[in-house]
């Protein structure tokens, strides 16, 4: 729920600026979604999204007076709305001026009535994200793969700027409740290879044994060193994977966090985690990429096929196929000080027996897929579909 705050100087003429205020709202708002505060601040910071209406000129003393208030509430970011009439614009200014003095966060909204309405929409999304993202606890089931040399993450930064927390969990956790979970069989009349056909129970195996552990440890997203499961127990997290992702608890491949973070902001701010892949092939001089992996959430794609995980020939993999159309790129860095984000085009899926099972040919611009060849964030990276760079930086 939006909430909006005001702030008047005693100058103004109480029925005139409501009226005033009135059909300005009512032009944002037009449905008449936003709860009026008034100018009792009690609750503010309590709400999806606080505005701060400065009706007036002259109300800067009283948003001096107000600020402590909300400061012992923790408010990081001060969104002060203004019509433009009676002053108000300027008194924002003023105000976000201190703001910044004092070393904190703000913005005026200021504009037409498409603009304030798509703003606030935008605003409102990305305070939920992070809400929901502050105070989630990160499952590390065993430790980053070997080869992710540059994948790590610093668990600091991600406490102080998203409010999260890692909880490292042993592997040999994990192989115990592996080796006392149940299994499902195979679905009934799915096409399958018989290797992958047996390997299918095992598969789900891993599935529950990784639920009890997201139970036992509060986990709102985990990410898992599945090579080792390879060599213990002849199979593979592919499948329990695109399950999770699907169920909306983000989960990556080996045990790669900058991956999950990317993930998780995904979720958050659209609902989807996104598929987490590689590039396997760049054109630079068109911008179109190639990207793979062995496991993609279920919910993301078209249709699926069980296929083997493609580096060891065993286990369960999934092959699926994605809807073309508009996606976005994104990956963030373990300390959260770098993103990339691009926009571009899945245009379509294919299939090559050498490389990880779902495969999908995007088209970014040639600067963007340049990105890959001098400056990346790792490998992995995740493909989102629809166009949402705009909320992404927002929230970064």
């Amino acid at each position: 729920m939006i909430a909006i705050f005001t702030i008047t100087s005693g100058l103004h003429d109480e029925a005139s600026v409501s009226r005033l205020s009135d059909e300005f709202l009512k032009g944002i708002f037009p449905e008449g979604e936003y709860e009026f505060k008034g100018a009792d601040f009690s609750s503010f910071g309590t709400h999806d999204l606080d505005l701060i209406y400065v009706r007036t000129g002259g109300a800067e003393g009283i948003f001096k007076s107000l600020l402590p208030e909300m400061l012992s509430r923790g408010t990081e970011r001060y969104y002060l709305l203004t019509s433009g009439k009676s002053n108000s614009l300027a008194a924002s200014l003023e105000i976000l001026s201190y703001l910044r003095q004092q070393g904190l966060k703000g913005e005026v909204l200021h504009g037409s009535s498409d603009y304030l309405r798509q703003r606030v929409q935008v605003l409102e999304t990305v305070s939920k994200a992070r809400k929901k993202l502050s105070g989630t606890r990160i499952g590390v089931v065993g430790q980053p793969s070997d080869w992710l040399i540059a994948s790590h993450a610093d668990p600091m930064a991600l406490a102080d700027k998203l409010g999260v927390k890692l909880v490292e969990i042993p592997m040999e956790e994990l192989l115990q409740e592996i080796a006392k979970a149940p299994s499902n069989p195979a679905p009934e009349g799915e096409k399958m290879a018989d290797n992958v056909k047996k390997s299918y129970p095992g598969a789900t195996q891993i599935y529950h044994a990784l639920q009890v552990l997201v139970e036992r440890y509060g986990l709102g997203a985990f990410t898992l060193r599945c090579f080792d499961l390879l060599t213990s127990v002849k199979n593979t997290g592919c499948l329990a994977l695109a399950s999770f992702n699907a169920d909306g608890i983000p989960a990556s491949c080996e045990g790669d966090v900058p991956a999950l973070l990317s993930m998780m902001i995904c979720q958050a701010l659209t609902g989807v985690t996104g598929f987490q892949a590689n590039p396997a092939r760049i054109d630079v001089e068109n911008g179109q990429m190639l990207f793979a992996h062995c496991t993609v959430p279920f919910n993301m794609v078209k249709d699926w096929q069980y296929d083997t995980h493609f580096e060891s020939g065993i286990g369960v993999g999934i092959h699926g196929n994605l809807p073309e159309g508009p996606v976005t790129v994104f990956k963030v860095s373990g300390k959260l000080d770098r993103y990339f984000v691009a926009e571009g085009t899945l245009l379509y899926n294919q299939y090559e027996d050498h490389l990880c099972r779902t495969q999908v040919v995007l088209q970014l611009t040639p600067e963007d897929a340049r990105y890959f060849l001098t400056d990346p964030i790792g490998n992995h990276h995740i493909i989102l579909p629809g166009h949402y760079k705009a909320l992404l930086e927002e929230l970064l």
